[in-house]
């Protein structure tokens, strides 16, 4: 399978690097494709319009150029095109308005028109940009302004904050299941109800409220140990039930056999219940005595309840040992569950520090990787690739995939060379080509071999391509030809990459010999960059031999 990947690899790169070397006749008939422009002559901002007429059969598919192509020139606008009927043909004219804000003489380049998937190109145009006359004595003219100090800019809160959420978020849960665990732990650690509500009653002979004339705080403590004495060992809902609602639940617990419960035990309770009930809410003012008994009267009910209650049996007994086990097995679990997200807290708290000294986004590449940051930190190999040679510094030595010229390149190509680093589906793709041609005296046009390999490119999973064209001089003064854009890379059927890919192809001829170099990458906005520059600054060609480095 590894194997198969390879050879179609190899055999799409093979396809690309051929293409840029199409030498056979290529019959092409420009006359269905003409360019105009109705002025040769404009001021600083003015309009040109560009024409573009093309005369095709009803079937034929007419693809116009798209985006910015007419640079120098800018485009200010892209005209709907214009069709007519002539002679059982369509007659096709498109228009674009173009412009230019600096002085001096331009060329408009040649534009690519696709017909049926075969490209035509336009002749270039010539025009001039002359300088808007100021007339001095009617325009006043002021003086340069001082340089202005501006201090730093407002810090922007809202980014700190959406910084600062996850941490936030973070110390929540933090608190929240460490105060839970709190919570649980006190449960845990609660007397049995019999010993927990005589606890109770001492803490409240030893309070101040009596003394201090504290009817209501008194009984309102009173009533709350008895209800939660009740609540813990009789019925469950004591706690949350009136005075009247829990007298009635005992006499309903009395009478269906489940506590042995003495009437003259609820008769006392419901008594003091009631006169706790004005107390609280009617403001009934009781002496020191009326209260100290409604205190023996409670811890005797408490006596005489707890009396009542039938003693566990063995069954029970059973299943509270088991109970016991099973939360000792909590315990643990919980203690494992908070160490491990303490570990993780500690983990994301030094995060969060380390991405506030050293930036985030190294803190993201240092987690998730960043392929395009350790090319352009680490080292770099200058070599030289094929014959005529090419020279350039890469962060990976080019491994050659292809050095057999194809049987029907024979006649025209002597010998040829392709290496590569990636394919096209990575983030950074580079390919390098050479070739030696049979006559050294033979002619090539560039233009051609650039519209070839760009249509080949197309074919090998470049889609929706950006199409920009320049000249192109290395730092030695060898001349050739720049395409450059973005596009989308198809990665199977019905899918491609979510993020473009953003290319430059160059492309060299002297006599003998033919080089060019593709780079293909997704733009990070920061190393991408570094290292696209670093490759094409690079780039030196090994000149044939009797060849000026300024022939094209």
């Amino acid at each position: 399978m590894k194997l198969d990947h390879h050879q179609n690899k190899i055999k799409m790169l093979k396809n690309i690097s051929m293409s840029l070397f199409l030498l056979f006749p290529i019959l092409s008939t420009f006359s269905q494709v003409t360019s105009s422009i109705d002025t040769t002559l404009i001021r600083i901002g003015e309009e040109i319009k560009y024409t573009i007429e093309v005369q095709a059969d009803t079937t034929d598919l007419v693809l116009f150029p798209e985006g910015q192509s007419f640079s120098p020139l800018e485009v200010i606008e892209s005209y709907k095109v214009d069709t007519s009927y002539f002679d059982a043909r369509y007659k096709l004219i498109k228009k674009y308005g173009l412009t230019q804000f600096d002085s001096g003489a331009y060329f408009i380049p040649s534009q690519r028109i696709v017909i049926n998937e075969k490209p035509f190109t336009t002749d270039s145009l010539f025009v001039t940009v002359r300088d808007v006359p100021v007339d001095t004595t009617k325009q006043k003219m002021f003086d340069i302004k001082p340089v202005i100090e501006v201090g730093d800019p407002p810090f922007d809160y809202s980014k700190l904050f959406w910084w600062l959420l996850p941490f936030i978020v973070l110390l929540g849960l933090t608190y929240y299941f460490i105060r839970r665990k709190k919570i649980k732990e006190e449960r845990e650690r609660l007397l049995p109800p019999y010993e927990e509500a005589m606890v109770a009653l001492e803490k409240l002979d030893a309070s101040e409220f009596l003394r201090e004339n504290k009817s209501k705080a008194y009984y309102s403590s009173l009533t709350e140990i008895v209800k939660r004495y009740l609540d813990r060992e009789v019925d469950d809902k004591a706690m949350e039930s009136t005075s009247d609602e829990l007298i009635e639940r005992l006499l309903l617990h009395k009478d269906s056999g489940h506590f042995n419960f003495d009437s003259e035990t609820i008769r006392k309770l419901d008594a003091i219940l009631k006169r706790a009930d004005l107390v609280k809410f009617a403001k009934m003012s009781l002496d020191e005595y009326q209260a100290q008994q409604d205190r023996s009267h409670i811890e005797a009910i408490i006596n005489e309840t707890h009396e009542a209650l039938p003693e566990p049996t063995e069954e029970e007994l059973q299943q509270n040992e088991a109970y016991l086990e099973m939360l000792e097995k909590r315990r643990k679990r919980r203690q494992w569950v908070y160490g491990i997200s303490g570990v993780m807290a500690a983990i994301v708290i030094a995060a969060l520090i380390y991405g506030s000294v050293t930036g985030f986004d190294n803190l993201k590449d240092k987690i998730v990787g960043n392929e395009l940051r350790e090319f352009a930190e680490g080292r770099w190999y200058k070599s030289e690739y094929g014959t005529p040679s090419v020279i350039l510094d890469t962060p990976q030595v080019l491994i050659r995939i292809g050095d057999s010229v194809p049987e029907n390149m024979q006649p025209v190509l002597q010998k040829m060379a392709v290496f590569a680093l990636g394919n096209l589906k990575d983030p950074l793709f580079v390919s390098v080509s050479s070739m030696q041609l049979n006559q050294s005296d033979q002619e090539v046009d560039l233009n051609l071999a650039l519209d070839s390999a760009l249509n080949e490119l197309e074919s090998s999973g470049a889609k929706n391509m950006i199409v920009k064209r320049d000249d192109f001089e290395t730092d030695k003064g060898i001349k050739g030809l720049k395409a450059y854009g973005e596009f989308n890379v198809q990665v199977s059927e019905n899918k491609m990459l979510k993020k473009k890919s953003t290319y430059e192809l160059l492309i060299f001829a002297q006599q003998g010999g033919i080089q060019t170099v593709l780079i293909v990458y997704q733009d990070d906005g920061k190393y991408a960059g570094e290292i696209r520059n670093r490759i094409i600054n690079s780039v030196e060609l090994e000149v044939a031999e009797g060849v000026s480095k300024k022939e094209s």
